[in-house]
């Protein structure tokens, strides 16, 4: 087996690069009032950022040999929902966060206001995408995307999680709770990955189980991660204020566990995860890559 930085770090170079060259097209800045909106919306999504989600859709893609222009549409419209939901959540009436991606946040940079519409277009322009014919050729196929994203990122997915931990600081969370409040915040959206990578290659019901298994101990081993990053990192590294869930006053995987069982727990999803991935060959091998980095990362 090649080894997960062989593999990992090409993959991510060309994936930051093909997103990026698809949100310079699409957020062209037209020469009218509307301009302001186009430069924030391009602050938040042009460069920085891991762009774990479009590659986990394309790694997934791979395994049904998907068109890469067709999993790339995909991996655009996911990358929108996570940008517009990082522009919300970095809001004073939420995380109040000065710092996101090494830059200042939207909200910073330009306006509250501007910083609000910026995260309402890149949610609608995701399911723009995802609608375009050129995404599948089966109306069936883009139904099903665009029916799942709803779900993934709505109050059943991202949003409902984002509540949960709006909450965190009045509601004594206990691991489950912590557990719940990942699954859908954090988890939701990278289970549509392996989701649309398996619509996209019309996989079979016994494929499909065994991405959104991989999907789900991904997810929870990712969050324990940032809640890792979040007491041991720096602001430096992480590009992101660290350190603000202890001084909320709210429980995380760490503060529950502890560092070292945090840890060990996220070790065991990650074997987990892989093990999901056992019917799978070679083919496979960029997922397994990211499942390691998913712990393994400074940032």
């Amino acid at each position: 087996m090649v080894p997960a930085p062989l593999i990992l770090k090409p993959a991510l170079d060309a994936i930051g690069k093909a997103i990026d060259q698809r949100f310079d097209r699409l957020l062209a800045v037209p020469d009218d009032s509307r301009a302001r909106l186009y430069d924030a919306m391009r602050h938040a999504v042009i460069g920085g950022g891991k762009r774990m989600r479009p590659l986990l859709v394309v790694a997934a893609g791979d395994l049904f040999a998907v068109p890469r222009e067709r999993s790339l549409r995909a991996a655009l419209a996911i990358e929108c929902i996570h940008c517009y939901s990082l522009i919300h959540d970095d809001l004073p009436c939420m995380d109040d966060d000065d710092l996101r991606r090494g830059k200042p946040t939207v909200h910073i940079a330009f306006d509250e206001a501007t910083a609000v519409l910026a995260g309402d277009c890149l949610h609608d322009l995701a399911f723009e995408i995802l609608a375009d014919a050129a995404t599948h050729d089966d109306p069936h196929a883009r139904l099903e995307l665009i029916t799942m994203l709803a779900v993934q990122s709505g109050p059943a997915g991202m949003a409902g999680g984002q509540m949960m931990d709006l909450v965190a600081g009045e509601v004594t969370y206990d691991l489950a709770g912590i557990t719940r409040l990942q699954q859908l915040k954090t988890g939701a959206l990278i289970q549509w990955c392996l989701e649309a990578g398996a619509i996209l290659g019309r996989a079979d019901d016994a494929q499909k189980k065994s991405l959104l298994g991989y999907a789900r101990d991904l997810g929870l081993a990712f969050q324990i991660a940032d809640d890792l990053l979040d007491v041991e990192g720096t602001s430096a590294k992480t590009g992101k204020a660290v350190q603000k869930d202890a001084a909320a006053g709210k429980a995380t995987f760490v503060s529950l566990m502890g560092l070292e069982r945090a840890r060990s727990q996220a070790d065991a999803l990650i074997g987990q995860a892989i093990g999901h991935l056992a019917s799978f060959g070679p083919e496979a091998d960029l997922l397994r890559a990211i499942a390691r980095f998913a712990v393994d990362r400074d940032r």
